[in-house]
């Protein structure tokens, strides 16, 4: 599969004829452009915003960063006395939210997700799933007051097998119940390259269609269907083996058949670095292989100068175009660099993404499938 470029460029198309990323939104992940510990939300909105982006992946660490400054304003007013010890309660959580949603109006920034809501599917221990519900309500309480529109995204769980089963009717089981209790709150089921039962896009798919409930859709993520098809960064190639291009090929053309693009609720895009098959990350104990990668090496597409090899465009245009999507794309990157506390680090991954969009986009408007 060849790498793209996207350095050519054709004439517009006639007026009679759409163009096709009318039909699409941009938006970006706030932990894309920065750590929320060491950026805050505040800084990397305002970089968002200036690089032309429309919305926004609202991570809850980000949340969690303005409530707590909002708890530490609390504590200082009454003299030092903290009313809820070192975690922050439900109570700054919901200040919080109507404090991000008045940032993100005051920036013209639509909130499109709400996430990660890690880890909930499938869980063995009763007492940890009562927990994991109630805290579902939370975080649905929280979408609400954040827009009229947001989502939650739900990751397939990573948990190890003694804490998770793998049973597919479970999973629809506990998935059926998340989606009624958030509705009409929005939830999207991603399927995580490195998940313990669901890990590949059709595993995911197979599931929303079995919670068949409106406000249960899905989430396609182009680093997370090529690192489970695709890609290995553990060796010398980088790919998973020598059908890799026949295999990503025939599971594109299975998702353009399949796939109902009324059920997808967010695009997200990412390209992965080819990196050194000994490196740290990818060899931490008891972690897969591919959530190291992820967290520490994903690119946006077209920064092949940066390691990118991942085959983006191909995907992309399968999961936009190829099944006839209109709404939100979204840039979704994990890096280290993210991790650097220079300032001006918002602003500089900010720019890296609408370079990205602005060729991702051209890309899809000139290639047919």
């Amino acid at each position: 599969m060849s790498s793209f470029n996207g350095q050519a460029t054709l004439p517009s198309p006639p007026p009679s004829e759409p163009e096709i990323h009318t039909s699409f939104r941009s938006a970006i992940a706030t932990i894309s452009v920065g750590a929320p510990d060491l950026h805050p939300l505040k800084t990397k909105l305002d970089a968002i915003s200036k690089n032309g982006f429309s919305g926004i992946e609202l991570f809850y660490d980000d949340l969690h960063r303005v409530a707590k400054e909002l708890q530490d304003r609390d504590s200082e007013r009454s003299g030092g006395i903290s009313q809820q010890g070192t975690h922050t309660t439900e109570k700054y959580d919901i200040k919080a939210a109507f404090e991000v949603k008045s940032m993100c109006e005051q920036r013209d920034l639509q909130i499109v997700s709400f996430q990660p809501f890690r880890n909930y599917e499938g869980l063995l221990c009763k007492s940890e799933q009562a927990r994991r519900i109630t805290e579902l309500q939370h975080w649905t309480k929280l979408a609400t007051i954040l827009g009229n529109d947001v989502f939650i995204l739900i990751p397939s769980s990573f948990l190890g097998e003694s804490k998770t089963v793998g049973d597919r009717e479970r999973l629809v089981e506990d998935l059926t119940l998340a989606a009624d209790i958030a509705c009409p709150v929005r939830l999207a089921y991603e399927a995580l390259a490195w998940g313990t039962h669901v890990n590949k896009w059709e595993e995911s798919w197979d599931i929303v269609q079995r919670v068949d409930r409106k406000n249960f859709g899905i989430c396609l993520d182009t680093f997370n269907i090529a690192a489970g098809i695709w890609a290995d960064p553990a060796t010398i190639s980088g790919r998973s083996s020598e059908k890799a291009d026949q295999n990503l090929q025939q599971s594109l053309q299975r998702l353009m058949h399949d796939v109902d693009p009324d059920r997808v609720f967010c695009i997200q895009l990412a390209d992965g670095e080819r990196v050194d098959p000994s490196a740290t990350f990818l060899h931490i104990p008891n972690q897969p292989t591919l959530l190291g990668w992820s967290r520490n090496s994903r690119l946006f597409p077209f920064e092949e100068d940066r390691g990118g090899y991942l085959p983006v465009l191909e995907i992309a245009r399968a999961v936009t175009n190829g099944i006839g999507f209109s709404g939100w794309v979204s840039m979704e990157v994990f890096s280290r660099t993210t991790k650097d506390d220079r300032p001006i680090v918002p602003s500089e991954h900010a720019a890296r993404a609408a370079r990205s969009w602005d060729k991702i986009i051209k890309s899809l408007e000139k290639t047919s499938l």
